[in-house]
């Protein structure tokens, strides 16, 4: 019998469908999903095997196949696996790709699969974890010595986003990372920061670097692109200079980390 979906799975099946056009295909989203882009074409490469967490509609697993790196690409909502797999049979890399529908906390399951080079995590799908420390303790039994691990995360803290919400009357909106509002009531999130990530992944992994993305640019902001026509690379470009800067990188909408296994 197949088990009930959760309600967290529920909210993700239903929003799969328009999921694409509200962040991927924005231009912030698009400025954001290249930064991560980057730093998986420098640790990840052709003839690696890596695991992707909360792959959502499949765009970064198709990246990756285009490098020639198989994926394991997991995401609870069953909808969002359905419209992954078809864009992944639309392309000439899609037999690189695995899709399975698999919440995070349940990869254990996936332990006969290991060992993996990697993993990848973008845009804030674990963010929606309770216990991640206990999918931290799984990823050392599914991953090989050495093995890079690639978060992206909301922050915790975004000026930016708050004085964009301020801006428009939204106290709501401005507090959320505090109040861990979001758009459905029964979807939980979680903002821990930076610090405390590095402590939950300890001792088995240590944090090698980590950079934020969203400075000046959250995700908020999308609306007003619509208005800077040819100022809008500047600010990309800008943004992506501040999310390297000590304390202003922990200012941003993400925080996109690199942990290495190391026992």
């Amino acid at each position: 019998m197949k088990p009930m979906a959760t309600q967290r799975e529920t909210y993700w099946n239903r929003v799969a469908t328009t999921y694409d056009q509200v962040f991927p295909c924005a231009r912030i989203g698009q400025a954001q999903r290249e930064v991560v882009w980057g730093e998986l074409d420098r640790i990840f490469h052709s003839g690696q095997r890596v695991l992707e967490l909360n792959c959502g509609t499949g765009i970064d697993a198709l990246h990756l196949a285009q490098q020639g790196v198989r994926v394991v690409a997991c995401d609870l909502a069953p909808q969002m696996i359905e419209i992954a797999r078809h864009r992944a049979n639309s392309s000439k890399c899609g037999e690189l790709i695995e899709f399975c529908v698999l919440p995070t906390e349940r990869i254990a399951e996936l332990c006969n699969d290991a060992p993996f080079d990697g993993v990848l995590s973008n845009f804030s799908g674990l963010n929606h974890v309770k216990d991640l420390s206990a999918v931290v303790g799984t990823l050392t039994r599914l991953l090989k010595p050495g093995a890079r691990v690639l978060l992206c995360m909301a922050g915790h803290f975004a000026p930016a986003e708050m004085a964009w919400y301020l801006a428009h009357g939204n106290l709501r909106g401005a507090m959320r990372r505090f109040t861990r509002t979001t758009d459905d009531e029964a979807l939980d999130v979680y903002y821990p920061t930076v610090i405390g990530l590095r402590r939950m992944f300890q001792p088995s992994f240590q944090l090698r670097n980590w950079k934020g993305i969203g400075v000046v640019l959250p995700s908020c902001l999308e609306p007003a692109t619509r208005r800077l026509s040819g100022g809008f690379t500047g600010l990309a470009k800008a943004d992506r200079l501040l999310g390297r800067v000590p304390i202003l990188r922990g200012l941003a909408d993400c925080v996109l980390l690199q942990f290495e296994l190391v026992s």
